[in-house]
């Protein structure tokens, strides 16, 4: 199954110190924002009393990964759903597809990319805890194999029934995700989707492609003109930054 996160909202103290650690491990330019974007993969949204932590949540299937034509994005063998940018072409379809509106474009820049958390998956495979868990003074992100968190959550439900809602978010929602949360107020107050349903959508996705084999033909004289448009703007924002260059020199 994998490694992941177990947050507990009831023991967040708003401190900030995960979403500090994000930015750093990550080397994320700017301040921390209040909600998502391409460089803030983390952080932490005032609701109902508590402090919410906002995240990509790797989910067991990712739908991400299901849409992406040019394999930009993958779910590692260690859990989390990891980003390589010099195969994205920016056709965005990760973000229409996200059931957690996670990835994040970079619309600032001339040629853009997707931002969103990698669970430190270089940190993971050295051994190490996520950046954010490892930061979290108070150990309301804790970070573990998901059989050992999912364990861990049951056993806070149990033994305190009635300072938790009766419910492991991420368990089951969207097919499963490396990423889940207890807390003691309903998660649809926390501003979590509630509506997700048990199957991966990422199921739907194939499904629905392999009904279609005579549009792959088509789909793929699409995707070549899509990246032949994308490699061309890379090339010329590469001409344009060697003449401001060259004018820097001068």
């Amino acid at each position: 199954m994998g490694m992941g996160l177990l947050i507990d909202a009831t023991r967040c103290i708003g401190c900030g110190a995960c979403s500090s650690a994000c930015k750093e491990q990550n080397k994320l330019p700017g301040k921390v924002e209040e909600v998502l974007t391409a460089y803030t993969w983390t952080t932490l949204q005032a609701r109902e009393g508590l402090n919410v932590r906002r995240m990509c949540m790797h989910c067991e299937v990712p739908t991400c990964a299901s849409v992406c034509p040019v394999a930009a994005l993958t779910k590692t063998a260690d859990g989390p759903v990891v980003y390589d940018a010099e195969r994205c072409m920016g056709c965005r379809y990760c973000m229409m597809a996200c059931p957690f509106e996670v990835p994040k474009y970079q619309w600032d820049r001339p040629v853009p990319v997707i931002g969103k958390c990698i669970l430190c998956a270089g940190r993971i495979k050295e051994g190490k805890p996520t950046a954010c868990a490892e930061a979290c003074p108070a150990e309301a992100t804790i970070f573990g194999k998901k059989e050992d968190l999912v364990w861990e959550a049951r056993t806070r439900l149990r033994q305190k029934p009635g300072e938790y809602v009766n419910q492991i978010y991420g368990l089951t929602e969207a097919g499963g995700t490396s990423v889940m949360m207890i807390s003691n107020v309903p998660f649809d107050k926390l501003g979590l989707k509630s509506n997700l349903p048990a199957e991966p959508p990422a199921m739907r996705t194939w499904q629905v492609l392999s009904n279609i084999p005579d549009f792959i033909g088509v789909w793929g004289v699409f995707l070549y003109g899509v990246h032949w448009i994308t490699a061309r703007r890379d090339d010329v924002a590469k001409v344009e930054n060697h003449g401001n260059d060259r004018e820097g020199q001068s």
